[in-house]
């Protein structure tokens, strides 16, 4: 089951950050159509944040047609997104890059900045 993470400390309000979360899961196949996001309840106790935080993520996500909430019975994966698998061998080569990055001495935030470039230039004008 997927667990969110949440940085109070990014600048990225809670409930993004639970979107943010659940996007990258359903584009590495961690989630697929049919799974059940977890409760509401689970996610407060997991990360001491505000139900209502969860539960706004979650209507974002059905607004955008990701996700369906049954009554009675949770949220559910509709939809998925890209194809960037979990196991593929990009993920291994993007693993060894970072471990690199860090032995050199770089930064999450400096990886992430580096990272962020190199898409910008490759990825130019491209919003999917």
């Amino acid at each position: 089951m997927l667990e969110y993470r949440i940085d109070r400390r990014s600048g990225v309000a809670t409930y993004l950050q639970i979107v943010q979360q659940t996007k990258q899961a359903l584009r590495m196949g961690v989630l697929e159509p049919g799974d059940r996001l977890p409760t509401a309840r689970e996610v407060v106790e997991a990360t001491a944040i505000n139900p209502n935080t969860v539960l706004k993520a979650y209507r974002e996500l059905e607004r955008e047609g990701l996700v369906e909430a049954r009554r009675g019975l949770g949220t559910f994966v509709r939809a998925t997104l890209g194809a960037a698998p979990a196991t593929s061998p990009l993920r291994g080569e993007l693993a060894d890059w970072a471990r690199r990055a860090r032995e050199t001495g770089l930064t999450r935030d400096d990886v992430a900045a580096l990272f962020t470039s190199v898409l910008d230039e490759h990825f130019e004008g491209d919003d999917t």
